[in-house]
């Protein structure tokens, strides 16, 4: 069995030492949706949602959290991101919006968690922005989707 890498020798959890690694360019991207009513989605689409222009806001909320993830999870390493872009698709036909977030940076280590904590807030802020007029939207399949760079390579979810 491999050695648990955030475990010293008495099982303490330490952040991985990564003092020796050499700087790759690296990048991740993840997914979420949120499902809502087709009166919601409409609200939306339209920037009718009284708390404001939903998709904007979160796309905010989204970038800010990236750059926060090393504060939200206890054994990430601050990284200088490079690079982060939210993207929405919107699914009339299935009644729901698709977060996509790609982070990158040049680092010793990876972006997945970034990119999964960026999407998993922009999914919350527009939960958050739509909940008083939908009590039935949900978040669903928030999941990483693709990562590159680093010793363990490309990741492609099939």
């Amino acid at each position: 069995m491999n050695k648990l890498t955030h475990l010293n020798e008495k099982g303490e959890a330490n952040i991985v030492d990564i003092s020796t690694k050499k700087p790759t360019k690296r990048s991740a991207t993840a997914e979420g949706k949120v499902s809502v009513s087709e009166a919601t989605l409409n609200l939306i689409i339209s920037n009718n949602v009284k708390k404001g222009d939903v998709l904007s806001i979160a796309r905010i909320a989204g970038i800010i959290s990236a750059k926060k993830t090393p504060e939200l999870i206890p054994l990430c390493h601050n990284l200088n991101l490079e690079f982060i872009k939210i993207e929405f698709e919107i699914d009339k036909k299935n009644k729901c919006i698709k977060v996509l977030s790609e982070c990158q940076t040049t680092h010793k280590t990876g972006v997945e968690m970034e990119a999964m904590i960026s999407c998993s807030i922009s999914c919350l802020t527009i939960y958050d922005m739509v909940k008083s007029v939908d009590k039935n939207a949900y978040i669903n399949d928030i999941k990483l989707i693709s990562k590159s760079g680093g010793k363990s390579g490309n990741y492609q979810r099939k």
